[in-house]
């Protein structure tokens, strides 16, 4: 299982492409050494080379530019991610406006390492860098009606083509239970390889839930709001019988698009084998006690 780097690491250690690949070799040999202590709170050690920089960022799902992945990457040439806000706002005590630079500043940026698995059938391994949501979460002090978090991507059709055609309801959305947004895996990711996130990997700011399918892991996002009531989401208004609101990788429930049992790993000839919550079940599958999860989309 892949695993998210702990907090210890500052945002001066995470490196290039080419020096991270080095320092995998490194750290894999010294993996014994540091023992299981220090890989108890993110579970076992990785095991699986990220894909490239290049791959990571020319095969793109950002609908709000275009359904074609490999369009994306020059037509969001002319998202501004500076200057940007978000807000953190709803059943909070505290809520906050912050600028992405105030964002960065005050929560330290770590390196986390997850698979990223798509609803159509294709996967990544994505060196991210972000901050855990539940940090900034604490720091927003939900209330006690707090029960789930919604989303909130940028509406911009001046800017963003495909908001220019009602293919979804604009803007994106997306939501997380409250344990779900609090679970120390779900991150709130700022870059990638060490680098500022792409304009079409979501910049400035993008959410990742790695034992969820992609759809999840909304770009752009303005807005956070801690709710009491469930958030009607994008994706499940328009097309229910292939997204969820939970949206867990489950590679035993065949959507209407077809079965979930296998993967593309995009760089890869051959398919893999889909593993329940992508991999990451002895993690998260606490958080679905006494929920039938073959009954949860």
């Amino acid at each position: 299982m892949l695993i998210g780097r702990p907090a210890d690491i500052r945002p001066s250690d995470i490196t290039p492409e080419a020096v991270h690949q080095a320092r995998r070799r490194f750290l894999r040999q010294g993996a014994v050494a540091l023992g299981a202590a220090a890989a108890a709170p993110w579970g076992h050690a990785e095991t699986e080379a990220p894909n490239s920089w290049e791959e990571i960022t020319s095969y793109n799902n950002f609908y709000e530019y275009s359904p074609d992945k490999r369009a994306v990457a020059a037509l969001a040439q002319n998202l501004n991610p500076h200057p940007w806000s978000v807000s953190i706002e709803g059943e909070v005590a505290r809520p906050r406006t912050l600028d992405i630079d105030q964002l960065v500043r005050e929560f330290r940026p770590q390196q986390r390492i997850y698979r990223l698995r798509c609803v159509e059938g294709w996967s990544m391994v994505i060196p991210w860098d972000g901050i855990p949501l539940a940090d900034l979460l604490n720091q927003a002090q939900p209330t006690s009606r707090a029960r789930y978090v919604k989303f909130v991507s940028l509406l911009d059709p001046a800017r963003m083509y495909g908001q220019r055609r009602p293919t979804l309801p604009w803007p994106y959305t997306e939501g997380l239970t409250i344990a779900e947004a609090m679970h120390p895996l779900t991150l709130l990711a700022t870059g990638l390889y060490g680098k500022p996130m792409p304009n079409q990997n979501g910049a400035p700011l993008r959410l990742v839930v790695p034992w969820k399918y992609g759809y999840k892991s909304i770009k752009s996002i303005v807005a956070i709001r801690l709710e009491e009531h469930l958030p009607a989401t994008t994706w499940p208004q328009v097309a229910p019988g292939d997204y969820g609101f939970y949206a867990n990788v489950n590679p035993r429930v065949a959507l209407a698009r077809g079965t979930q049992s296998r993967e593309n790993r995009v760089g890869e000839l051959r398919k893999r084998e889909t593993l329940l919550f992508n991999g990451y079940a002895d993690q998260v599958a606490q958080l679905y006690a006494g929920l039938d999860i073959d009954k949860l989309l």
